[in-house]
């Protein structure tokens, strides 16, 4: 079975750290803010200037004025400060995010990532996404592992106009947890009930399986 959103906000939790400040891009990684372990102190910084948010609010802690960079409301945990994005976005090139959570519509075995825009559709802008895979050194990837369509998004070379070049070093998709590293992608792990085979037939790029493909864990 492929894993559900929440389950994969749920394991990208998992690589958190105590101290870490976490920047979490637009859709599934937004989760990641309602999966955050005990014990594990982070703070979450969203590049229109919030630094510390906090989970979704309830209906009644709902404030209108208080948004992610995706325009979804959030609360603010203690200790958050509110700045300007120019302030944000210098935090981001200065390389003082220690994780980065992106979504993307195409990743390849070196490391490239596609995820600002598909020719001929309209788009609003590129967002951050070209300041934080520049400015980030720890980027993990969130995607299904193919298309609506069955057509792999994990390339031996990507096809859609280019965010950042050799940049992302981990991929979770809906299907697998893999790790890029000399030009291939690595299974890490597998999503449960997911066969390797099933993996292997919907990825386009080098891929390099071991021996033993251990099933995912969310505690």
């Amino acid at each position: 079975m492929a894993l559900t959103r929440e389950q994969m906000a749920m394991r990208v939790a998992r690589e958190l750290e105590d101290g870490f400040y976490v920047n979490l891009g637009i859709g599934i990684p937004t989760l990641v803010a309602n999966y955050i372990p005990d014990g594990i102190d982070v703070m979450l910084q969203s590049e229109n200037g919030l630094l510390g948010m906090g989970r979704f609010p309830t209906e009644e802690e709902v404030d209108p004025d208080m948004i992610n960079a995706g325009k979804q409301t959030v609360t603010a945990r203690p200790g958050a400060a509110i700045f300007s994005s120019a302030e944000s976005f210098a935090m981001i090139r200065g390389g003082h995010v220690d994780l980065t959570v992106l979504g993307a519509f195409e990743v390849d075995q070196n490391g490239n990532i596609a995820s600002w825009m598909i020719p001929g559709k309209l788009i609003k802008g590129m967002g951050g996404a070209m300041d934080l895979v520049a400015g980030a050194e720890n980027i993990i990837c969130t995607m299904t592992h193919a298309s609506k369509h069955g057509e792999s998004k994990l390339l031996e070379s990507c096809n859609l106009p280019l965010t950042g070049a050799g940049c992302i070093n981990r991929v979770l998709t809906d299907l697998a947890y893999l790790e890029i590293k000399d030009g291939a992608f690595h299974l890490k792990e597998r999503a449960p009930g997911v066969s390797v085979e099933e993996i292997k037939s919907l990825t386009a790029g080098k891929l390099v399986v071991p021996d033993h493909v251990p099933e995912m864990t969310f505690d």
